[in-house]
């Protein structure tokens, strides 16, 4: 016949002290009947919640640990759960239960016990810790990183606070509203890198920008070689380019009405050639070292396309802010061939007076084009 237990709850081995289960965080214990542990108590034994706080700490030949039963370092399962130890009586077959408290017991590598002091440790950063370790049992090479580490770190804040202080310094001498004014005036200059010289006073729409400045003698000489085709062009063939759409349809337009005088026919020829080709240079994905508009270009107008429209652009070459930029007055295209359908289609005029300039800083995006 099998051999029966009975068990009896006892409740604490001692008063308001429940019996103690460790572990440990570290490892497991070589000789853990050498351990020695003992039971710190908070003082304040009236206060509901202080009266049950322990500090248990253990003693080794080569390090001490401490656990307690508060604070954020606790095992949640202390709360979540009830723990029992049963002692048993082999002879009577009476089993002694008792409450119990499991504690997480860690190293301390200090001679100070009090909790405080492993708060602060708690509460450093990954990096933190990683440094003592490194300060504590690093290597000579690690060291030197380190050193070197953290004298960068006082290099860059002596840096920010020289950077920081100046810019107050400038603020207190100058103003806010003064660099704000600052600011703008040079969004406006770097608008007028890359567009001609404005005349803001002109009386005549033709008197806001200057010729010379658009296309220097010496180029308005090379177009006059490739700008024949559109002086002696013929009805019929402006009819063939509109059907194959080979230009802009302004500049197609724009051909049907060509003066008949011989000078001002040509002059109107070229201006509109050279039209044509910078809006076909502006569609270009894939540009070309050699000839990028073909060997009917001259030379100097495809140099000229090359150092002033591949490098900076207005807000990825969107032709409506570049329209804006050189104060033209922008308006839905009317009755123009091929657009009546269009809604998109705006229509650039010089006119006097000139709309207000606003600078932006979209304005000033760049792209290179491969």
């Amino acid at each position: 016949m099998a051999a029966t237990a009975t068990w009896r709850y006892r409740g604490d081995p001692e008063a308001e002290q429940p019996a103690v289960l460790v572990r440990f965080s570290n490892g497991r214990l070589q000789r853990p009947d050498a351990m020695r542990f003992t039971v710190y108590r908070n003082r304040d034994a009236a206060h509901p919640r202080k009266k049950h706080r322990r500090i248990l700490v253990s003693e080794t030949e080569r390090l001490s640990y401490v656990g307690n039963n508060f604070g954020s370092g606790v095992l949640k399962c202390n709360s979540l759960c009830r723990y029992f130890i049963g002692v048993l009586d082999k002879d009577s077959g009476q089993m002694e239960v008792y409450n119990a408290e499991i504690f997480n017991m860690q190293p301390l590598l200090s001679d100070n016990l009090l909790p405080d002091d492993t708060k602060e440790y708690q509460n450093k950063s990954y990096r933190e810790k990683m440094d003592l370790c490194i300060e504590a049992f690093g290597t000579s090479k690690q060291k030197r990183a380190l050193n070197s580490r953290r004298m960068n770190a006082v290099g860059n804040d002596i840096l920010n606070t020289a950077v920081t202080k100046a810019a107050a310094n400038i603020i207190d001498a100058k103003g806010v509203t003064a660099l704000i004014q600052d600011v703008a005036q040079d969004d406006v200059q770097n608008i007028s890198v890359f567009l001609p010289p404005c005349n803001e006073d002109a009386d005549k729409p033709e008197n806001v920008y200057k010729f010379e400045d658009i296309l220097s003698p010496a180029e308005y000489e090379a177009l006059r070689v490739p700008a024949a085709v559109f002086v002696n062009i013929t009805p019929e063939e402006i009819t063939k380019k509109t059907e194959d759409k080979s230009h802009c349809s302004f500049v197609l337009e724009e051909l049907k009405f060509l003066p008949d005088d011989e000078k001002r026919r040509d002059h109107k020829a070229r201006c509109l050639w050279f039209l044509d080709t910078l809006i076909k240079f502006s569609y270009l994905k894939v540009i070309k070292k050699k000839h990028p508009m073909g060997p009917e270009c001259p030379h100097i107008i495809s140099r000229k396309l090359m150092k002033n429209f591949t490098s900076l652009t207005y807000n990825n070459g969107r032709m409506m802010d570049i329209a804006k930029a050189m104060r033209l007055k922008v308006s839905k295209a009317k009755a123009l061939l091929g657009l009546e359908n269009d809604q998109n289609h705006k229509l650039g005029t010089l006119s006097l007076p000139l709309p207000v300039q606003k600078a932006s800083g979209n304005q000033q995006k760049r792209r290179k084009m491969n």
